[in-house]
């Protein structure tokens, strides 16, 4: 698959083992033990993917990610020693894509990098032609270019963004809990806060979609129940 990746960690031995790992996959690794550093990484290179360690010994990973989703929608993994819920939801309501809590099997992290690139580059493979696309009310999708257009325009989602909006746009009309997005879409086990997280990925979708009112044009809210674009 390989793709260059960016991987920010200010534990050196954490760092060189993640490497090694993805070195083996034909990734290319540019690390950075510093937020500083990881900065300049940032504004100047082009990553495929990034895994960012919440806790540096100059800045946040965090900010980090906030920074980066103004320029950039490539997916981002959160690696954090934290447990509590506070951090995810704090995370994704950022941009994060993933979490991935220490300690953890470095396959496991590789596993997760090339199911989030094999989301952005080339999906599941399984459809083709007219089904790669989805119009509704303006909004346009395509599934292979990962482009998404509301009259015309260009709107800039995250690969997690763009895959809830897929997955509800394509099942038009189907109803998904937040425990089967989060189970679909992040292919993990359901945790207490998972409802916000969608909440915080569905809310982030609507904002760029200019689709925030109490009417809302695309998804819609079954209370009790789930999401639905009808």
């Amino acid at each position: 698959m390989g793709g260059k990746i960016l991987l920010v960690d200010d534990e050196q031995e954490i760092a060189d083992l993640i490497e090694a790992f993805l070195q083996n996959e034909q990734f290319q690794c540019f690390k950075c033990y510093t937020f500083q550093d990881a900065l300049s990484e940032v504004r100047s290179e082009c990553f495929d993917l990034a895994i960012i360690d919440i806790m540096l010994p100059d800045g946040d990973g965090f900010v980090l990610c906030r920074e980066i989703r103004k320029e950039h929608t490539y997916p981002i993994i959160l690696l954090t020693s934290k447990t509590e819920g506070v951090d995810r939801v704090t995370g994704f309501s950022l941009g994060a894509d993933d979490y991935v809590t220490k300690p953890f099997l470095p396959i496991e992290l590789v596993a997760r990098v090339k199911a989030h690139l094999r989301r952005v580059h080339d999906y599941d493979g399984k459809e083709n032609g007219s089904n790669e696309i989805v119009t509704i009310a303006g909004l346009l999708l395509n599934k292979t270019s990962h482009e998404c257009r509301l009259d015309g325009e260009q709107v800039r989602l995250t690969p997690t963004e763009f895959s809830i909006l897929w997955l509800l746009c394509k099942n038009r009309g189907k109803v998904y809990s937040a425990d089967e997005l989060f189970r679909i879409i992040w292919g993990d086990r359901y945790f207490k806060n998972s409802r916000n997280t969608v909440m915080v990925q569905i809310r982030h979708i609507r904002e760029k979609l200019n689709d925030t009112g109490e009417n809302p044009k695309f998804i819609k809210t079954i209370w009790g129940i789930g999401y639905i674009v009808e």
